[in-house]
């Protein structure tokens, strides 16, 4: 018969027991929510590729949810899964050119990055390997069909513990129990929620053509954080689609009038209002992140055309006098010196006469709200975006793959450009890699690439119009003499 001394040492015995299990539950769900890390890397090239903004930890895929969503529903996809989108896969790496991963409340979660709309492959030939190039337009990426793969995948019946926490394991070679039974039967849900609040927001990508690959219309995305009713924008706001543009040598383009409309004249406030677009909201973004990624397109270049393509020098000569003559005053000296006395300034749209739908999406009011994003911090807050009535005189370093051409992308090649509007393709194909270097662009004549099929690019859908930039001052009075030299002076940019 036990004492009550023993009783109390047994209870004791059994408190102390229950103490250090709940102290070892705890420690546990510590190391496995508390963390939140990404994955970093030393290049700084490799960083702009892979690493973080931040916004994993607002909108971030959970990693094997992302892996697995081309199986569950393969029939919503163009062709074999992300890859048929325009991603881009690299030897050694799982994820895509362009999508970070961070360890964030117990799970991995991925999500955009800024090099998923700024780089791009280049085949020199049919035969030739694929270049990637940092920097450059991603003109292969289809960021609307992907917005609504996701979309649709997630609403599918498909979409259920019962049916994708199999096939996570699966590929994952194993779950443990927590997971299986918990973690990702919750992602899923969440998930499913989650696509559901931001696709809402986004409802407007359903209200326009299909943008097609290389293209984004990036401020109706951003009047969408602040809740505007697309349903009744006027249909001259509605459509504001644009080509990714390139972001080489942003040290030097300080100070000038960026995006197309010329709206922000301070690198670092575009660079942080693009992070938006990869989910970076201001109590979230990776400042460090960022700054690192602003020293590298600082001081980065383009690759040279003349490393793959011979340049006829003599040719090349000839057309630097007229491109001097003729287009100078507005895009620089050349490929490396931006001076001009137009460079950077928005020329008026009655004087350019492009497409106006990329400059009428962009409004006083959003330019107001924009000003109150980041108001809570003096250090970040937005002071420059400003409303404009035209588009801006960009330098043209690289100009050789930032096809196809004008803001909206509506002009296949440079040669193309170079004519009169009424003689330029009306329709052509987008999303190829394969490069034309007689006439300055990628090869547009073909419905398909590498298998994949290629976006039917229609110039007389609203927002896709290629007329504008014609006349003397813009070279199409030129002979065809004359242009095919100034082509081949613009191969050395």
């Amino acid at each position: 018969m036990s004492t009550p001394e023993a009783r109390c040492s047994g209870c004791r015995f059994f408190l102390w027991a229950v103490l250090i299990l709940l102290a070892l539950g705890a420690l546990g769900a510590a190391i496995r929510f508390l963390p939140d890390r990404p994955v970093t890397y030393d290049d700084p090239v490799e960083h702009f590729k892979y690493g973080s903004t931040g916004g994993e930890r607002n909108m971030g895929f959970p990693y094997w949810l992302f892996q697995v969503l081309p199986e569950v529903c393969p029939d919503l996809l163009p062709g074999k899964g992300y890859a048929s989108l325009g991603f881009i896969y690299e030897p050694g790496h799982d994820l895509p050119v362009g999508m970070s991963q961070r360890r964030h409340m117990g799970i991995d979660r991925v999500f955009l990055n800024c090099a998923v709309c700024h780089t791009a492959t280049v085949r020199t030939s049919p035969d030739a390997r694929p270049m990637l190039v940092a920097g450059m337009p991603a003109n292969q990426l289809d960021l609307m069909g992907f917005q609504k793969f996701v979309q649709a995948c997630v609403n599918d019946r498909r979409f259920t513990p019962a049916q994708v926490v199999p096939r996570i394991a699966e590929k994952s070679g194993g779950l443990g129990i927590l997971d299986e039974r918990i973690i990702y039967p919750l992602g899923i849900h969440l998930m499913r929620d989650g696509v559901a609040g931001l696709l809402g927001r986004l409802n407007f990508i359903h209200l326009q053509p299909d943008w097609g690959p290389g293209r984004v219309d990036t401020f109706n995305s951003a009047k969408a954080i602040f809740g505007v009713p697309f349903e009744r924008l006027p249909p001259d706001e509605l459509v504001g689609v644009a080509d990714f543009p390139a972001i080489w040598n942003q040290g030097k383009k300080q100070g000038m009038q960026l995006h197309w409309d010329g709206n922000n004249s301070r690198v670092e406030e575009r660079n942080l209002s693009a992070a938006f677009g990869t989910g970076a909201t201001p109590k979230l973004v990776d400042h460090a992140a960022i700054a690192r990624i602003e020293t590298w397109i600082a001081t980065a270049v383009p690759p040279a055309f003349e490393k793959h393509y011979p340049v006829d020098r003599t040719l090349a000569a000839r057309g630097k006098a007229l491109y001097q003559r003729t287009c100078a005053a507005c895009h620089g000296q050349s490929g490396s010196d931006f001076a001009g006395e137009h460079v950077g300034k928005v020329t008026p749209i009655h004087a350019i006469g492009t497409d106006r739908g990329r400059l009428d999406s962009y409004t006083l009011q959003l330019a107001q709200n924009q000003g109150m994003l980041y108001s809570a911090d003096p250090v970040y807050r937005f002071r420059h975006f400003r409303k404009t009535w035209g588009y801006a005189n960009a330098p043209l370093d690289g100009i050789w793959l930032r096809a196809p051409y004008l803001h909206n992308g509506s002009v296949p090649t440079l040669w193309d450009l170079l004519q009169p509007a009424a003689q330029r393709p009306k329709d052509f194909y987008r999303g190829n890699d394969l490069y034309d270097p007689k006439h300055l662009g990628f090869v547009a004549n073909q419905p398909a690439s590498q298998g994949r099929p290629l976006f039917a690019y229609d110039t007389r859908i609203p927002g896709n119009r290629n007329t504008g930039h014609e006349g003397v001052a813009y070279g199409t009075t030129l002979s065809d003499a004359d242009k095919w030299a100034l082509l081949e002076y613009l191969k050395t940019f």
